[in-house]
């Protein structure tokens, strides 16, 4: 059994979409010419957006912050990502995907990479989007901490 976690990316133009907007991809396999999986180490964090429509318009938005777990670890299970992962921040609709989108862009500015973002700031950004309230901007002193307490906690 291996120990990472793979997503199954579909790519129908105008009709299906997903892709990785964050993450660092250690291994990538082709389906076919629409599918393609790509697979993630236990721990690492990583941004799912996927988008579907039909010939009226939109039908669903989503995005999803996940962290990849390890062997005999808790986990949600979601479709097309196996076996699962920690669910860090999940919206769905438009107006909520492109506000989450909107967050990782200052983040990146800063030259911080969003997968080393501390996992309870993109909850705090999933419950503050899940209400329409105002996300807190994710700060250098605040990614500092995160990484000392990351350091010294095993």
């Amino acid at each position: 059994m291996t120990s990472l976690t793979h997503v199954e990316l579909v790519w129908m133009a105008k009709r299906v979409e997903s892709w990785i907007r964050f993450g660092r991809i250690v291994e990538e396999h082709p389906v076919d010419r629409s599918c393609r999986i790509v697979s993630f180490e236990p721990n690492s964090v990583f941004a799912v957006v996927r988008w579907v429509a039909n010939d009226y318009g939109t039908v669903a938005s989503r995005i999803m912050i996940l962290r990849a777990v390890s062997p005999r670890e808790r986990y949600a299970t979601l479709p097309t990502i196996h076996p699962g992962a920690d669910i860090l921040l999940h919206l769905s609709g438009w107006p909520k995907v492109e506000k989450a989108l909107r967050v990782i862009d200052p983040i990146e500015a800063q030259g911080i990479d969003p997968v080393e973002v501390a996992p309870e700031h993109w909850r705090h950004v999933h419950n503050r989007l899940s209400v329409n309230e105002q996300v807190r901007p994710y700060t250098r002193d605040q990614h500092k901490a995160w990484l000392h307490r990351r350091r010294v906690q095993p």
